[in-house]
């Protein structure tokens, strides 16, 4: 079984940065494919970037390109996302997730079911 704990959110000013993780332990797939999402309230959880096993292909939500930065420690078992420019409208539940049916080279899609494995979430306030 995978498990995912997240950290790193907190609050912070328009303009400002953040940087979040995720460590993932007990994997028993020979790879899969990580992604992050959010989720503000009353709104429906949201796409914002994957990542391959091996780390070396990413994808990324239009909203967010340009801005955030998916990463992954290889070999090692944690993933970030560092957060630059934040916006108001930035401000969600931040969630990473693990889809093992992707190969090592490939990034998960953007449909969250797809995703097998989530962490408990981690929160992200972003003031004007």
């Amino acid at each position: 079984q995978v498990h995912l704990v997240e950290s790193g959110g907190g609050l912070v000013q328009a303009g400002g940065s953040l940087r979040l993780s995720c460590a993932a332990s007990g994997r028993i797939f020979s790879s899969y494919g990580m992604g992050w999402f959010r989720q503000a309230p009353g709104k429906e959880r949201e796409f914002v970037a994957a990542i391959s096993w091996n780390g070396r292909s990413t994808n990324y939500a239009d909203s967010v390109n340009g801005r955030f930065t998916i990463s992954r420690s290889v070999p090692g078992n944690t993933v970030y996302l560092q957060m630059n420019s934040l916006k108001p409208d930035d401000t969600a539940v931040y969630y990473c997730a693990a889809d093992p049916t992707v190969g090592q080279y490939d990034t998960a899609g953007p449909n969250p079911d797809q995703y097998d494995y989530w962490g408990q979430g981690t929160q992200v306030t972003v003031s004007s």
